[in-house]
Protein backbone atom coordinates (compact mmCIF):
# COMPACT_ATOMS: atom_id res chain seq x y z
CA UNK A 1 0.00 0.00 0.00
CA UNK A 2 1.26 3.48 -0.88
CA UNK A 3 1.88 5.47 2.28
CA UNK A 4 -0.04 8.73 2.61
CA UNK A 5 1.58 11.93 3.84
CA UNK A 6 -1.56 12.77 5.85
CA UNK A 7 -1.07 9.69 8.07
CA UNK A 8 1.26 11.50 10.47
CA UNK A 9 -1.13 14.42 10.96
CA UNK A 10 -4.10 12.06 11.30
CA UNK A 11 -2.47 10.13 14.14
CA UNK A 12 -1.57 13.35 15.92
CA UNK A 13 -5.09 14.80 15.57
CA UNK A 14 -6.64 11.62 17.00
CA UNK A 15 -4.54 12.13 20.12
CA UNK A 16 -5.70 15.73 20.51
CA UNK A 17 -9.40 15.83 19.56
CA UNK A 18 -12.39 13.65 20.44
CA UNK A 19 -13.53 13.78 16.80
CA UNK A 20 -11.45 13.78 13.62
CA UNK A 21 -12.99 14.21 10.17
CA UNK A 22 -11.29 13.33 6.88
CA UNK A 23 -12.90 14.79 3.78
CA UNK A 24 -11.96 14.53 0.12
CA UNK A 25 -13.29 13.48 -3.26
CA UNK A 26 -14.76 10.06 -3.81
CA UNK A 27 -12.11 7.39 -4.35
CA UNK A 28 -9.28 9.50 -2.90
CA UNK A 29 -8.39 6.80 -0.38
CA UNK A 30 -10.09 8.13 2.78
CA UNK A 31 -11.50 4.81 3.94
CA UNK A 32 -8.29 2.93 3.19
CA UNK A 33 -6.27 5.49 5.14
CA UNK A 34 -8.38 5.62 8.29
CA UNK A 35 -8.83 1.85 8.45
CA UNK A 36 -5.10 1.28 8.10
CA UNK A 37 -4.23 3.91 10.74
CA UNK A 38 -6.93 2.68 13.16
CA UNK A 39 -7.20 -1.08 12.50
CA UNK A 40 -8.76 -1.79 15.93
CA UNK A 41 -11.62 0.67 15.50
CA UNK A 42 -15.11 -0.55 14.68
CA UNK A 43 -16.00 0.43 11.11
CA UNK A 44 -19.51 1.46 10.04
CA UNK A 45 -20.37 2.61 6.53
CA UNK A 46 -23.39 4.88 6.33
CA UNK A 47 -23.66 4.05 2.65
CA UNK A 48 -25.36 0.82 3.80
CA UNK A 49 -29.12 1.39 3.78
CA UNK A 50 -29.80 -0.43 7.05
CA UNK A 51 -27.08 1.42 8.98
CA UNK A 52 -28.16 4.76 7.50
CA UNK A 53 -31.81 4.09 8.36
CA UNK A 54 -30.86 3.18 11.95
CA UNK A 55 -28.81 6.37 12.31
CA UNK A 56 -31.58 8.55 10.88
CA UNK A 57 -34.49 7.00 12.77
CA UNK A 58 -32.84 6.34 16.14
CA UNK A 59 -29.57 8.29 16.44
CA UNK A 60 -29.32 7.75 20.20
CA UNK A 61 -29.69 4.00 19.83
CA UNK A 62 -27.30 3.96 16.87
CA UNK A 63 -24.53 5.69 18.83
CA UNK A 64 -25.21 3.76 22.05
CA UNK A 65 -23.84 0.63 20.33
CA UNK A 66 -20.31 2.05 20.28
CA UNK A 67 -18.52 1.65 23.60
CA UNK A 68 -15.17 1.78 21.82
CA UNK A 69 -13.81 4.19 19.18
CA UNK A 70 -15.52 3.97 15.81
CA UNK A 71 -15.01 5.01 12.19
CA UNK A 72 -18.19 6.39 10.61
CA UNK A 73 -17.79 6.43 6.83
CA UNK A 74 -19.71 8.84 4.54
CA UNK A 75 -21.22 10.48 7.61
CA UNK A 76 -22.56 13.46 5.67
CA UNK A 77 -25.47 11.20 4.67
CA UNK A 78 -26.80 11.45 8.25
CA UNK A 79 -26.37 15.15 9.16
CA UNK A 80 -28.55 15.00 12.30
CA UNK A 81 -26.07 12.58 13.84
CA UNK A 82 -23.57 15.37 14.52
CA UNK A 83 -25.68 16.95 17.27
CA UNK A 84 -25.87 13.63 19.12
CA UNK A 85 -22.11 13.10 18.73
CA UNK A 86 -21.63 16.53 20.27
CA UNK A 87 -23.53 15.51 23.40
CA UNK A 88 -21.45 12.35 23.79
CA UNK A 89 -18.08 14.06 23.42
CA UNK A 90 -19.09 16.87 25.79
CA UNK A 91 -19.86 14.27 28.46
CA UNK A 92 -16.30 12.91 28.16
CA UNK A 93 -14.14 15.63 26.59
CA UNK A 94 -10.97 13.87 27.76
CA UNK A 95 -11.59 10.88 25.45
CA UNK A 96 -9.61 11.72 22.32
CA UNK A 97 -9.87 9.85 19.03
CA UNK A 98 -13.35 8.60 19.87
CA UNK A 99 -14.96 9.23 16.49
CA UNK A 100 -13.23 9.20 13.09
CA UNK A 101 -15.56 10.61 10.45
CA UNK A 102 -15.12 10.53 6.69
CA UNK A 103 -17.11 12.24 3.97
CA UNK A 104 -16.93 13.12 0.29
CA UNK A 105 -19.31 16.09 0.20
CA UNK A 106 -17.32 18.80 1.91
CA UNK A 107 -19.93 21.52 2.21
CA UNK A 108 -22.50 19.19 3.84
CA UNK A 109 -19.90 17.83 6.23
CA UNK A 110 -18.39 21.22 7.07
CA UNK A 111 -21.83 22.75 7.66
CA UNK A 112 -22.65 20.02 10.16
CA UNK A 113 -19.27 20.31 11.89
CA UNK A 114 -19.48 24.10 12.21
CA UNK A 115 -22.97 23.85 13.68
CA UNK A 116 -22.37 21.03 16.16
CA UNK A 117 -18.70 20.11 16.55
CA UNK A 118 -16.80 23.40 16.37
CA UNK A 119 -13.76 23.22 18.64
CA UNK A 120 -14.24 19.49 19.17
CA UNK A 121 -13.27 18.21 15.72
CA UNK A 122 -10.03 18.28 13.74
CA UNK A 123 -10.77 18.70 10.03
CA UNK A 124 -8.33 17.09 7.58
CA UNK A 125 -8.50 16.82 3.80
CA UNK A 126 -7.26 13.96 1.62
CA UNK A 127 -6.91 14.44 -2.13
CA UNK A 128 -5.81 11.72 -4.56
CA UNK A 129 -2.16 10.64 -4.48
CA UNK A 130 0.46 13.33 -4.65
CA UNK A 131 3.44 12.86 -6.91
CA UNK A 132 5.64 12.58 -3.80
CA UNK A 133 3.46 9.74 -2.47
CA UNK A 134 3.66 7.85 -5.76
CA UNK A 135 7.45 8.25 -5.68
CA UNK A 136 7.61 7.17 -2.01
CA UNK A 137 9.34 10.29 -0.72
CA UNK A 138 8.65 13.35 1.35
CA UNK A 139 6.89 16.27 -0.37
CA UNK A 140 8.97 19.19 -1.60
CA UNK A 141 10.01 21.49 1.24
CA UNK A 142 8.74 24.83 -0.04
CA UNK A 143 10.63 26.73 2.66
CA UNK A 144 14.02 25.32 1.73
CA UNK A 145 16.13 27.14 -0.80
CA UNK A 146 18.13 24.04 -1.67
CA UNK A 147 16.16 20.93 -0.75
CA UNK A 148 14.53 19.26 -3.75
CA UNK A 149 14.19 15.81 -5.23
CA UNK A 150 15.97 15.39 -8.54
CA UNK A 151 15.55 11.65 -9.16
CA UNK A 152 13.29 11.11 -12.20
CA UNK A 153 10.33 8.73 -11.80
CA UNK A 154 9.70 5.65 -13.89
CA UNK A 155 6.97 7.43 -15.85
CA UNK A 156 7.04 10.43 -18.17
CA UNK A 157 5.41 13.80 -17.56
CA UNK A 158 2.77 13.09 -20.19
CA UNK A 159 1.96 9.73 -18.62
CA UNK A 160 1.60 11.33 -15.18
CA UNK A 161 -0.67 14.09 -16.45
CA UNK A 162 -2.84 11.81 -18.55
CA UNK A 163 -3.20 9.08 -15.92
CA UNK A 164 -3.90 11.39 -12.98
CA UNK A 165 -3.59 10.41 -9.36
CA UNK A 166 -6.72 8.60 -8.19
CA UNK A 167 -5.59 5.66 -6.04
CA UNK A 168 -7.71 2.97 -7.71
CA UNK A 169 -5.98 3.53 -11.04
CA UNK A 170 -2.56 3.01 -9.47
CA UNK A 171 -3.44 0.34 -6.90
CA UNK A 172 -5.24 -1.91 -9.35
CA UNK A 173 -3.52 -1.00 -12.59
CA UNK A 174 -6.78 0.04 -14.27
CA UNK A 175 -6.24 2.06 -17.46
CA UNK A 176 -7.18 5.68 -16.85
CA UNK A 177 -9.14 5.84 -20.10
CA UNK A 178 -11.42 3.08 -18.76
CA UNK A 179 -11.80 4.18 -15.13
CA UNK A 180 -12.08 7.96 -15.35
CA UNK A 181 -15.16 8.19 -17.63
CA UNK A 182 -16.98 5.78 -15.30
CA UNK A 183 -15.92 7.85 -12.28
CA UNK A 184 -17.21 10.99 -13.93
CA UNK A 185 -20.52 9.37 -14.83
CA UNK A 186 -20.97 7.96 -11.33
CA UNK A 187 -20.27 11.37 -9.84
CA UNK A 188 -22.86 12.96 -12.11
CA UNK A 189 -25.56 10.38 -11.47
CA UNK A 190 -25.01 10.04 -7.74
CA UNK A 191 -23.57 13.06 -5.99
CA UNK A 192 -25.03 15.79 -8.15
CA UNK A 193 -28.53 14.37 -8.08
CA UNK A 194 -28.28 14.00 -4.29
CA UNK A 195 -26.98 17.51 -3.70
CA UNK A 196 -28.62 19.69 -6.33
CA UNK A 197 -31.48 17.62 -7.66
CA UNK A 198 -30.44 18.65 -11.16
CA UNK A 199 -33.14 17.84 -13.66
CA UNK A 200 -31.10 18.32 -16.83
CA UNK A 201 -28.07 16.12 -16.33
CA UNK A 202 -27.02 16.65 -19.93
CA UNK A 203 -26.71 20.39 -19.28
CA UNK A 204 -24.68 19.74 -16.14
CA UNK A 205 -22.37 17.38 -18.01
CA UNK A 206 -21.88 20.08 -20.64
CA UNK A 207 -21.14 22.57 -17.84
CA UNK A 208 -18.41 20.31 -16.40
CA UNK A 209 -16.79 19.91 -19.82
CA UNK A 210 -16.88 23.67 -20.37
CA UNK A 211 -15.17 24.13 -17.00
CA UNK A 212 -12.48 21.69 -18.14
CA UNK A 213 -11.88 23.79 -21.22
CA UNK A 214 -11.32 26.82 -18.98
CA UNK A 215 -8.98 25.17 -16.46
CA UNK A 216 -6.07 27.48 -15.74
CA UNK A 217 -7.97 30.58 -16.83
CA UNK A 218 -9.75 33.40 -15.05
CA UNK A 219 -13.26 32.48 -13.99
CA UNK A 220 -16.04 34.19 -15.93
CA UNK A 221 -19.30 32.85 -14.57
CA UNK A 222 -21.47 34.91 -16.90
CA UNK A 223 -19.64 33.63 -19.97
CA UNK A 224 -19.63 30.09 -18.62
CA UNK A 225 -23.37 30.19 -17.95
CA UNK A 226 -24.11 31.75 -21.33
CA UNK A 227 -22.10 29.13 -23.22
CA UNK A 228 -23.92 26.39 -21.30
CA UNK A 229 -27.37 27.94 -21.68
CA UNK A 230 -27.93 28.46 -17.95
CA UNK A 231 -28.23 31.51 -15.71
CA UNK A 232 -25.37 33.14 -13.83
CA UNK A 233 -26.93 32.00 -10.54
CA UNK A 234 -27.19 28.40 -11.73
CA UNK A 235 -23.58 28.45 -12.95
CA UNK A 236 -22.46 29.72 -9.54
CA UNK A 237 -24.45 27.01 -7.73
CA UNK A 238 -23.15 24.22 -9.96
CA UNK A 239 -19.57 25.44 -9.63
CA UNK A 240 -19.88 25.52 -5.85
CA UNK A 241 -20.80 21.82 -5.90
CA UNK A 242 -17.79 20.97 -8.06
CA UNK A 243 -15.60 22.90 -5.64
CA UNK A 244 -17.12 21.36 -2.52
CA UNK A 245 -16.73 17.89 -4.01
CA UNK A 246 -13.01 18.50 -4.66
CA UNK A 247 -13.37 18.28 -8.42
CA UNK A 248 -12.21 21.86 -9.02
CA UNK A 249 -10.53 24.57 -6.98
CA UNK A 250 -10.71 28.34 -7.24
CA UNK A 251 -7.37 30.09 -6.77
CA UNK A 252 -7.83 33.59 -5.37
CA UNK A 253 -5.74 36.60 -6.40
CA UNK A 254 -2.88 37.55 -4.12
CA UNK A 255 -3.79 40.68 -2.19
CA UNK A 256 -0.74 42.90 -2.82
CA UNK A 257 -1.35 45.26 -5.74
CA UNK A 258 1.97 47.16 -5.64
CA UNK A 259 0.22 50.33 -6.75
CA UNK A 260 -1.37 48.71 -9.79
CA UNK A 261 -4.89 47.55 -10.52
CA UNK A 262 -5.21 43.83 -9.95
CA UNK A 263 -7.76 41.45 -11.35
CA UNK A 264 -10.28 40.29 -8.76
CA UNK A 265 -11.56 37.14 -10.46
CA UNK A 266 -10.23 33.77 -9.24
CA UNK A 267 -8.62 31.21 -11.51
CA UNK A 268 -10.25 27.84 -12.09
CA UNK A 269 -8.29 24.60 -11.83
CA UNK A 270 -9.18 20.92 -11.87
CA UNK A 271 -7.65 19.02 -8.96
CA UNK A 272 -6.83 15.91 -10.98
CA UNK A 273 -5.20 16.12 -14.40
CA UNK A 274 -6.34 12.64 -15.38
CA UNK A 275 -9.98 13.63 -14.97
CA UNK A 276 -9.22 16.90 -16.77
CA UNK A 277 -7.68 15.04 -19.72
CA UNK A 278 -10.64 12.68 -19.81
CA UNK A 279 -13.09 15.58 -19.97
CA UNK A 280 -10.99 17.23 -22.70
CA UNK A 281 -11.09 13.93 -24.63
CA UNK A 282 -7.31 13.64 -24.66
CA UNK A 283 -6.98 9.99 -25.54
CA UNK A 284 -3.36 9.19 -24.68
CA UNK A 285 -0.12 10.66 -23.31
CA UNK A 286 1.13 11.06 -26.89
CA UNK A 287 -2.06 12.90 -27.77
CA UNK A 288 -1.53 15.27 -24.84
CA UNK A 289 1.99 16.12 -26.02
CA UNK A 290 0.54 17.71 -29.17
CA UNK A 291 -2.59 19.35 -27.76
CA UNK A 292 -2.92 23.10 -27.28
CA UNK A 293 -4.24 22.45 -23.75
CA UNK A 294 -0.94 20.89 -22.63
CA UNK A 295 0.18 24.09 -20.87
CA UNK A 296 -3.13 24.48 -19.02
CA UNK A 297 -3.06 20.80 -17.94
CA UNK A 298 0.50 21.22 -16.65
CA UNK A 299 -0.46 24.37 -14.75
CA UNK A 300 -3.37 22.49 -13.18
CA UNK A 301 -0.93 19.75 -12.16
CA UNK A 302 1.34 22.26 -10.41
CA UNK A 303 -1.64 23.91 -8.68
CA UNK A 304 -2.93 20.55 -7.46
CA UNK A 305 0.49 19.41 -6.19
CA UNK A 306 1.00 22.67 -4.30
CA UNK A 307 -2.42 22.30 -2.66
CA UNK A 308 -1.67 18.67 -1.72
CA UNK A 309 1.65 19.80 -0.24
CA UNK A 310 -0.30 21.88 2.28
CA UNK A 311 -3.42 19.75 2.84
CA UNK A 312 -1.64 16.42 3.26
CA UNK A 313 0.49 17.93 6.01
CA UNK A 314 -2.63 19.22 7.74
CA UNK A 315 -2.17 22.88 6.76
CA UNK A 316 -4.47 25.36 5.08
CA UNK A 317 -3.18 26.18 1.57
CA UNK A 318 -1.47 29.58 1.57
CA UNK A 319 -1.63 29.93 -2.18
CA UNK A 320 -2.75 32.55 -4.66
CA UNK A 321 -1.78 34.12 -7.98
CA UNK A 322 -0.88 37.64 -9.05
CA UNK A 323 -2.09 39.44 -12.16
CA UNK A 324 -2.49 43.13 -12.92
CA UNK A 325 -4.76 44.90 -15.38
CA UNK A 326 -1.96 45.14 -17.93
CA UNK A 327 -1.73 41.35 -18.15
CA UNK A 328 1.43 40.80 -16.12
CA UNK A 329 0.94 37.54 -14.24
CA UNK A 330 2.72 35.17 -11.88
CA UNK A 331 1.07 31.75 -11.83
CA UNK A 332 1.36 31.11 -8.08
CA UNK A 333 2.32 33.04 -4.96
CA UNK A 334 3.04 30.82 -1.96
CA UNK A 335 2.94 32.53 1.44
CA UNK A 336 5.14 31.04 4.15
CA UNK A 337 5.00 33.29 7.20
CA UNK A 338 6.50 36.60 6.14
CA UNK A 339 8.00 35.11 2.98
CA UNK A 340 6.33 35.04 -0.40
CA UNK A 341 7.57 32.71 -3.09
CA UNK A 342 6.51 33.46 -6.68
CA UNK A 343 6.26 30.36 -8.87
CA UNK A 344 5.90 30.04 -12.62
CA UNK A 345 4.79 26.80 -14.30
CA UNK A 346 5.93 25.99 -17.85
CA UNK A 347 5.37 22.63 -19.51
CA UNK A 348 8.27 22.98 -21.96
CA UNK A 349 11.24 20.68 -21.51
CA UNK A 350 13.69 23.51 -22.07
CA UNK A 351 13.73 26.68 -19.97
CA UNK A 352 13.55 29.61 -22.40
CA UNK A 353 14.81 33.03 -21.34
CA UNK A 354 11.36 34.64 -21.40
CA UNK A 355 10.09 32.13 -18.79
CA UNK A 356 11.84 34.25 -16.16
CA UNK A 357 10.40 37.63 -17.16
CA UNK A 358 7.33 37.65 -14.91
CA UNK A 359 9.28 36.41 -11.87
CA UNK A 360 11.76 39.27 -12.26
CA UNK A 361 8.93 41.75 -12.90
CA UNK A 362 7.14 40.67 -9.71
CA UNK A 363 10.39 40.74 -7.75
CA UNK A 364 11.04 44.35 -8.77
CA UNK A 365 7.53 45.39 -7.75
CA UNK A 366 7.58 43.51 -4.47
CA UNK A 367 10.94 44.85 -3.35
CA UNK A 368 13.56 43.05 -1.30
CA UNK A 369 11.62 43.53 1.94
CA UNK A 370 8.59 41.61 0.66
CA UNK A 371 10.01 39.20 -1.86
CA UNK A 372 11.43 35.80 -1.02
CA UNK A 373 15.19 35.35 -0.74
CA UNK A 374 15.36 34.58 -4.48
CA UNK A 375 13.30 36.06 -7.33
CA UNK A 376 11.28 32.85 -7.38
CA UNK A 377 10.92 29.33 -8.68
CA UNK A 378 10.33 28.03 -12.19
CA UNK A 379 8.75 24.56 -12.39
CA UNK A 380 9.14 23.17 -15.90
CA UNK A 381 8.72 20.01 -17.93
CA UNK A 382 12.43 19.23 -18.13
CA UNK A 383 14.65 17.12 -15.90
CA UNK A 384 17.45 19.42 -14.69
CA UNK A 385 17.92 21.33 -11.42
CA UNK A 386 19.81 24.60 -11.70
CA UNK A 387 19.76 28.32 -10.92
CA UNK A 388 19.45 30.84 -13.74
CA UNK A 389 19.31 34.60 -13.35
CA UNK A 390 18.75 34.09 -9.63
CA UNK A 391 15.71 31.83 -10.18
CA UNK A 392 15.60 28.24 -8.98
CA UNK A 393 14.64 26.00 -11.88
CA UNK A 394 12.93 22.83 -10.67
CA UNK A 395 11.84 19.80 -12.75
CA UNK A 396 8.20 18.76 -12.57
CA UNK A 397 8.99 15.56 -10.65
CA UNK A 398 10.50 17.51 -7.73
CA UNK A 399 7.06 18.70 -6.56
Amino acid sequence: MIRRTLEKRLRKAAGQFPVVSVTGPRQSGKTTLVRSVFPDYLYISLELPDERRFALEDPRGFLARFKEPVILDEVQRTPDLFSYIQVLVDERPDRTGRFILTGSQNFLLMQSISQSLAGRCAVLHLLPFSLAELMDREPLDLESQTSMNSVPPRFSLEEALHTGFYPRIHDRGIPARDWLPDYHQTYLERDVRNILNVGDMEAFGRFVRLCAGRSGGLLNLSGLGSDCGISHATARRWLSVLEASFIVMLLRPHHDNFGKRQVKSPKLYFLDTGLLCSLLQIESPDHLAHRAERGAVFESFVASELVKNFLHRGHRPALGFWRDSAGHEVDFIVELGNRRIPIEAKSAKTAASDFFDMLHFWGRLAGDDKASATPGVLIYGGDQVFVRAGVRVVPWFAL
